[in-house]
């Protein structure tokens, strides 16, 4: 017996599909939420150390990454960080700006999951959770679905069950395989904002397992000024993290270790410390087990004086764009997010919503836009929602 008693189904509870539902369910619409997992906004919860990273207040379409890098532009100009940032402030959420523009809750990500499901209940969306969506079709204009045992039908269904990042989370590719059953197009998806692996020569840099500091990392035409972190397996922190989203295999990653040194500034401290040696000089700007590593592999042994300044010069630019050949990521297992999805050359920019099929809409981590660290991706799940529900 299938339920034909909805205007639309959102499938996934997760930030853009709350979102989605919410909107739509206040403009009047007969909305059903449906997730397999037992409980909604599973991302959220677990997202800025259970604080909610919930936006960045410097969000631009230039900090998106997509196959149509303008796709972004329509959906993020309708709905900003100051329009969920009012939301959050109506609700009394107190929150802080931490670096680069990222806003957190003072207190638990909870407060933002009660929030988009009070939200949801004002619009008065049915939410069901806990059980397998078994099946999906579609014909004489209503898309049925199979939910556990139950079955429910309507001429909307919006895909809001996110990318493959952090499985053990209930992540699957199911999204994916959904848009190819309705004949759309998938970006090969990819771990993005992952920490990058480290082989062959680079393998000593790994004994630096939990030394952080502070450089600029470059993936392709990507620069990240922010720390870097040394792992047992190779690299993360937030500088490596946002460049490996521009990262790919078979290129290289390079690290200003000194962002700040002004040119020239290891011949100036032969003339003022000619008795120090290259590690004692780097162990002044750098911590000390990394500047000892990169001084031995710099390989000029002795007291700077001894030096020629053609060689502490050639140093200086090692230092500068220092190469690192990452032979891979920790894989969708440490992904904060995914890259790549359902093709936005298949969908509308102002609706989210299939162009080839009436009423199949995409929105968030499904799609091929991906945003930077930092609030960027929560972000775009409000704005793909925002649209998608206003259009329903």
């Amino acid at each position: 017996m299938t339920t034909n008693d909805y205007d639309a189904i959102v499938l996934g509870a997760g930030a853009a599909g709350l979102m989605c539902a919410a909107v739509a369910g206040q403009r009047g619409r007969r909305v059903l939420l449906l997730d397999h997992a037992e409980q909604v906004g599973k991302k959220i919860l677990i997202s800025g150390g259970g604080r909610c990273n919930f936006t960045n207040i410097h969000t631009v379409p230039e900090r998106y990454l997509s196959a149509n890098p303008h796709f972004a532009k329509s959906a993020l100009a309708r709905y900003t960080p100051a329009d969920f940032i009012a939301l959050v402030d109506a609700y009394g959420i107190a929150w802080h700006e931490k670096t680069l523009g990222q806003l957190f809750c003072d207190r638990s990500a909870k407060a933002v999951v009660a929030m988009l499901l009070d939200e949801a209940a004002k619009g008065g969306v049915d939410v069901r959770c806990g059980a397998p969506v078994r099946g999906v079709e579609h014909g004489d204009g209503l898309f049925r679905v199979t939910f556990g045992d139950r079955a429910f039908a309507a001429p909307n269904l919006v895909i809001a069950t996110g990318g493959p990042s952090i499985p053990k989370m209930g992540a699957s590719g199911f999204a994916y395989d959904l848009a190819r059953q309705f004949g759309l197009k998938v970006v090969e998806p990819r771990p993005a904002l992952v920490p990058l692996t480290l082989g062959g020569e680079d393998v000593l840099f790994r004994e630096l397992s939990g030394v952080a500091t502070p450089v600029e990392a470059r993936a392709g035409k990507a620069a990240f000024r922010e720390a870097a972190l040394f792992t047992h397996r190779g690299l993360s922190g937030p500088a490596i993290l946002q460049a490996s989203s521009y990262w790919r295999h078979g290129e290289p990653v390079t690290i200003d270790f000194l962002p700040d040194a002004a040119p020239g500034w290891l011949v100036e401290a032969k003339r003022s410390r000619p008795r120090a040696t290259l590690a004692a000089a780097l162990g002044g700007v750098l911590p000390d087990r990394l500047a000892q590593t990169l001084a031995e592999r710099l390989a000029l042994p002795g007291e700077l004086g001894a030096q020629a300044d053609r060689k502490l010069a050639g140093a200086e630019t090692r230092l500068k764009r220092w190469t690192f050949h990452p032979n891979g990521t920790e894989g969708f297992a440490k992904a904060e997010v995914t890259a790549g999805g359902i093709s936005t050359a298949g969908l509308s920019s102002q609706t989210m919503m299939a162009k080839s099929v009436a009423g199949l809409y995409a929105v968030g981590e499904a799609v091929d836009v991906t945003g930077w660290l930092g609030g960027y991706n929560f972000q775009w799940a409000w704005a793909s929602g925002y649209a998608a529900g206003r259009a329903l």
